[in-house]
């Protein structure tokens, strides 16, 4: 067929029509919104933050308007082309509504957010609202994005029609759904459980597999705690459900700190006992609660002593151990060198 006669087929008009629907698509996404951009400048750092966070569900609103009235002005008829773009249109309103809801969520997250300080040395009451807006949040996005999903479905007509048929099977395939993806069921209304009950919450220090770390990110199927050493250690969030582990920030930050030596009998425990004082009055991890040494257990060649402090984190208390391992030691060394465990070794006399 020769060119001629294809262009003579084509419809310009038609074609035109769709042009200026693409038009308008682009200036309701890049033009219009200049005239609210520049405004939002002079209006303070508050507006211009809300204007950040919606620009993105604005244009998008402005260019289905933009678009819809350049339809209704190019009247394309009772033709399919008509019904298609008005079907196009309401899924275009559903996912715009959909994206507005979730950035609704992000403001109002950070919103209540700021007015907890984590960062802060008394931060257990931040800590536990913390972790129940980030859970939620994401709870939050995952119902606005199954409903949205939904809506988008029932807008064709032809799964309208075929509803009552597929309830029945419906029924089915989600048991057969349910056992397939149970260990994630599982996990996420355990996400949802541990922002309700909170047996953890961000910045908690806890002991799981052997591990000391603190709280880093709770998920809805998973929990990073980062451990001591910067190590990250990924546990599925139901673990922290079905399995015991340590929180040693569940009420308080607060906790008590041991120092174990193996000491000879001779040593002198009030002098121990006036250094071990000496040495935590001038340290500043101290909270002064707690201090004092103990005889714990007795060998046939030594004693156990235990030297027991308190602090305010568990940071604090193992750094304040460490120092008074060590002055204590010192201590010894120059002052009772004696009292450091001895191996002694009795060489009787011959009998004649």
């Amino acid at each position: 067929m020769p060119i001629s006669e294809i262009i003579d087929l084509i419809d310009w008009v038609y074609l035109s029509k769709l042009g200026y629907l693409f038009v308008s698509l682009i200036m309701g996404a890049y033009i219009l919104p200049l005239f609210i951009t520049y405004p939002m400048k002079w209006m303070g750092m508050k507006i211009k933050y809300y204007w950040d966070n919606y620009r993105g569900p604005i244009r998008f609103f402005l260019s289905v308007m933009v678009m819809n009235a350049f339809k209704t002005y190019l009247d394309f008829g009772e033709s399919k082309t008509e019904a298609f773009l008005n079907h196009f249109k309401q899924i275009l309103v559903i996912i715009g509504i959909t994206w507005f809801w979730i950035r609704s969520v992000s403001v109002g997250r950070d919103y209540l957010l700021s007015k907890y300080d984590i960062t802060k040395e008394d931060n257990l009451q931040a800590r536990k609202v913390v972790t129940q807006i980030r859970v939620m949040r994401q709870i939050l996005n995952v119902l606005i994005l199954i409903i949205s999903f939904s809506a988008i479905l029932m807008s064709f007509e032809s799964i309208r029609q075929f509803g009552l048929s597929l309830l029945a099977s419906a029924g089915v395939a989600g048991i057969i759904m349910g056992f397939a993806a149970q260990k994630s069921i599982a996990n996420i209304f355990a996400g949802l459980q541990i922002a309700i009950t909170q047996p953890i919450r961000l910045d908690d220090v806890v002991i799981f597999e052997g591990e000391w770390g603190r709280i880093e990110e709770i998920t809805l199927t998973y929990v990073v705690v980062k451990i001591w050493d910067e190590r990250r250690l990924i546990v599925p969030i139901s673990q922290f459900i079905e399995r015991p582990f340590q929180n040693w920030t569940r009420v308080s930050a607060d906790i008590l700190g041991t120092i174990f030596f193996y000491l000879d009998y001779s040593v002198p425990l009030d002098v121990l006992r006036k250094e071990l004082t000496r040495i935590v009055e001038n340290h500043p991890n101290w909270d002064k609660r707690v201090c004092g040494i103990q005889v714990t257990n007795c060998t046939n060649t030594t004693m156990e002593v235990r030297a027991l402090i308190s602090a305010k984190d568990a940071s604090k208390a193992w750094d304040l151990r460490c120092d008074i391992r060590e002055q204590l030691l010192v201590f010894l060394q120059k002052k009772y060198p004696h009292s450091l465990p001895t191996f002694r070794v009795d060489v009787g006399k011959k009998a004649s």
